[in-house]
């Protein structure tokens, strides 16, 4: 078993490609943990003492698959060794707000003029311009106001908050990968490189696009629980069993709702399934069936069929379950638990290749593989050196 440290096989449809990481946390590590899954040589440049997860580094899985080294961006040769790295590199990532590369010198136009090849990501919750690109913000606050977190909920209770992973990593780290590699493609094209400015707030908007069209087209209310896929349709949604689990239901088309209801022992209510104005009985009655059971009864009785149901698995159960265990869906690294990278590829399979990077345990493998020159003996590579934090209103950023 390889470990962090060591250099990473040539797994995976991106092997060969090369990308820095500018450490931050959010989606900006987690866009460059996708593409170092897919086989990049993904270098971290961490800043002495930090950042990161409030967690032992060992345990940060979002720094499996890279290599780090340790630079202090405000020291006089911080920057010079940025842009030795942006000269070798395919792809650069960062996620300051916007100015504060450019102030460190490490900038786009600092950068191209090393490597006008360079495609240079951006991660920002707000995006580069507009007037909010240098307000500080979180995940919750990008999707809030980009009307997808009021989707989400009861009616009668505030909008249920979906962790982070519909902005930061579904709106965000996804389309700065996707941006990243677009550009790449472009770069190996034509031979020039470019920005790529990815804002959780551009993504998110985006991935409502069918809502929005449902809207338009008078198929989509704009409140919660009032649609076919929110919550508000009785054959879509979730309930409780009789020891406290849930059950998923997703019986949407006729044949999956007619077997639905067979199990459920209610096929009186067939008629039901278009007819608004009993969707309030509907759901009382499917709510009291699955009541009457447990959750790993009703998973018994909608196994092997087309009802579109399944159970609610808790983070601890998921990787247990047949189908994911079959699959390799979730795979242990390291004595860690984790899912497995995605999507699977035939010809170039992806793995979970080392470990979470720990800060500066990479710095002279990756002047050997890169053709650096060689790190001071006394800098901030030293993983004892003092804490330099620099200022987390700059710094520190969760796509904001």
């Amino acid at each position: 078993m390889t470990t962090a440290g060591t250099p990473t096989p040539g797994d995976g449809p991106l092997h060969g490609v090369r990308v820095v990481e500018l450490a931050g946390i959010g989606p900006g590590p987690f866009a460059a943990m996708l593409l170092a899954d897919l086989g990049a040589d993904v270098v971290r440049v961490d800043r002495p003492g930090g950042p990161g997860l409030a967690i032992d580094p060992a345990f940060d899985v979002t720094n499996r698959n890279k290599r780090s080294i340790v630079v202090d961006l405000k020291a006089p040769d911080g920057p010079a060794r940025v842009l030795d790295l942006a000269e070798r590199a395919d792809i650069l990532i960062e996620g300051y707000r916007p100015g504060v590369a450019e102030r460190l010198g490490i900038g786009p136009e600092d950068c191209h003029a090393r490597n006008p090849r360079l495609v240079y990501g951006r991660m920002t919750g707000w995006g580069q311009a507009g007037p909010l690109a240098q307000r500080a913000g979180h995940d919750i606050a990008y999707i809030a106001l980009t009307g997808t977190l009021g989707l989400i909920g009861r009616p009668d209770e505030p909008p249920a908050v979906p962790a982070n992973l519909l902005g930061d990593y579904a709106g965000g780290s996804l389309y700065l990968g996707v941006g990243v590699l677009a550009a790449l493609h472009h770069a190996r094209a034509t031979g020039t490189g470019q920005v790529v400015d990815a804002a959780i707030v551009d993504g998110t908007a985006h991935l409502s696009a069918m809502i929005h069209g449902m809207l338009a087209a008078g198929g989509w209310q704009d409140r919660r629980a009032a649609n076919l896929l929110d919550g508000g349709c009785p054959y879509y949604g979730t309930y409780e069993t009789a020891d406290g689990g849930y059950m998923a239901v997703g019986a949407l088309e006729g044949k999956f709702y007619a077997e639905f209801l067979r199990l459920l022992g209610l096929d009186d209510l067939a008629p039901a399934r278009k007819d608004w104005t009993r969707w309030g009985e509907l759901r009382e009655r499917i709510a009291a069936a699955f009541k009457s059971r447990s959750r790993a009864e009703w998973t018994a009785v909608f196994a092997d069929t087309d009802a579109c149901v399944a159970p609610v698995l808790s983070l601890r159960e998921a990787p247990a379950h047949p189908h994911l265990a079959a699959r390799g869906t979730f795979t242990d690294h390291g004595g860690i638990t984790q899912p497995a990278p995605a999507p699977r590829f035939s010809a170039t399979p992806t793995a979970v290749r080392t470990g979470p990077a720990r800060p500066g345990a990479d710095t002279a493998e990756v002047a050997r593989d890169w053709g650096l020159p060689a790190p001071p003996t006394d800098d901030p590579d030293d993983p004892d050196a003092p804490d330099d934090l620099g200022d987390p209103d700059d710094l520190v950023t969760d796509g904001g």
